[in-house]
């Protein structure tokens, strides 16, 4: 497993990794060698033990991002494939965000020209559109959890809309009768409904994909634009 030093403290010979998993380990002074000056920002290799890192080996210092809004020693978080798609720990900027939400939605529409086997795997596509969401969500410094929101509104408008059509349809008489105005009174509530599904989830999607992350870490991480 590789990785870069976050934090280490001279005194008690403690410090944390961020390994590329997404995930923070602890690590002792002990755990590094050969022994060498520790400081935020340098690459290591390590073995990942019950959540501590250990058989340290020191690679190579990560560049220190230059610019006003950067902060000298903590390096630039770089678009990790693996992690950004598939894993919910940690946090991602903005622009990888993105970049993730679009190699979704291209995938998405490749698989949707291929029949059977592409609706199978493009259910396989929820996994990454939650994860790279949720860490959307702890760049933010909100629970994950939130990411529920837009799906329990799918589902809810789907069922309201369904229900608006039946109802309607016994009410109107749609089933005996084709008049326009039947099936507009029948189908009208059913569009407006679906709508503010719509609506609702689009303004989620650009709450997550424009809000500014916090600065410097959070409870879920480091920085990824290193502030």
């Amino acid at each position: 497993m590789r990785g870069q030093i976050l934090s280490f403290d001279d005194a008690s010979g403690a410090g944390l990794i961020s390994g590329d998993d997404g995930i923070r380990y602890s690590f002792v002074r002990e755990a590094i060698s050969p022994p060498a000056s520790i400081t935020p920002g340098l690459r290591v290799d390590f073995v990942p033990v019950s959540g501590e890192a250990t058989n340290i080996m020191l690679l190579a210092a990560a560049p220190t991002p230059s610019g006003p809004s950067a902060t000298p020693g903590v390096p630039v978080e770089t678009f990790n494939f693996q992690h950004v798609l598939f894993s919910f720990n940690g946090r991602i900027r903005r622009q990888h965000f993105w970049i993730g939400w679009l190699i979704c939605l291209g995938a998405g529409v490749v698989l949707g020209w291929i029949p059977l086997l592409g609706t199978l795997l493009s259910i396989a596509l929820i996994w990454p559109n939650l994860a790279i969401s949720v860490k959307r969500l702890h760049d933010m410094g909100h629970t994950g959890w939130l990411v529920a929101i837009p799906w329990i509104a799918g589902i809810a408008g789907v069922v309201a809309a369904g229900m608006s059509v039946g109802f309607a349809a016994l009410t109107s008489g749609y089933i005996d009768n084709e008049d326009p105005a039947a099936v507009l009174a029948v189908i009208g509530p059913m569009f407006g409904i679906l709508a503010i599904v719509a609506l609702i989830q689009l303004g989620f999607l650009l709450w997550i994909g424009i809000s500014e992350g916090q600065r410097g870490a959070n409870r879920f991480g480091p920085n990824p634009k290193g502030e």
